[in-house]
Formats: structure tokens, sequence, C-alpha cells
């Protein structure tokens, strides 16, 4: 059995998780609490929390189907941030922030993916 603890891609997952929540969502106005602010942070806990889920699997091919799940997570809050900024509600600066944190963990991801494939 795996420990997610120990794995490098959930630790930074967590990282843009708190990021997403301690320096995201509270740019989000408030008419969006129940909508894209929502749909992001769901989307932002959905990566680590899937990582976590996979680690508890008995097979690599389960493990790898958590992880993909987490992939498309990673590629939904990818979205829900460039919309955000699209609607004005981050800056350019923020949006980079976080866009290069969320493209690390979907670097880390596949390459995990990967070497577990082979």
């Amino acid at each position: 059995m795996r420990d997610f603890k120990k794995l490098a891609v959930w630790r930074k997952s967590h990282e843009l998780t708190l990021l997403i929540y301690h320096d995201i969502l509270p740019k989000f106005p408030k008419h969006e609490v129940f909508h894209l602010a929502s749909h992001t942070k769901r989307a932002a806990y959905s990566i680590p929390m899937n990582i976590a889920e996979g680690t508890g699997k008995n097979t690599d091919k389960d493990f790898t189907g958590f992880l993909d799940i987490s992939l498309g997570s990673a590629h939904e809050l990818e979205y829900c941030c460039l919309l955000a900024k699209d609607l004005g509600y981050l800056t350019d600066e923020q949006f980079s922030i976080v866009n290069s944190e969320t493209n690390q963990v979907k670097a880390m991801l596949i390459g995990l993916i990967k070497s577990i494939r082979k």
C-alpha cells in the first residue's frame, strides 16, 4: 500500500489547493460563491483527494485510474481560473501564478502515470 503523503505530486497538489483557498477564492465576487467559486474549489481539492484515494487501491491500474481523474480535475481547475481571469476576478499576475502551479501538478501527474504504466 502506498502512502499518499510521501508522493511529491500529492504534496504539490495539496499546496495548490491551499493557494486556491487562500489567494484565489477570496478574489471572487460574492455572487459567485455558489457558482464558479464553488466549482473552482471542488476542482482544486479533487486533485489531491483522488491521488489519496488511488493510493488505497490494490492495483497499479486502479491507482492510475484515480491519477487520470486527478489530471482531469487539474485541467478543469485551469479552465476555472482562466474564466475567472477573463471575467475580471483575477489579475493577469494572479492567473499566471496559479496557472504555473497547475501546470506543474499536471506535468507531475503525467510523469507518474507514465512511469506506472511502463
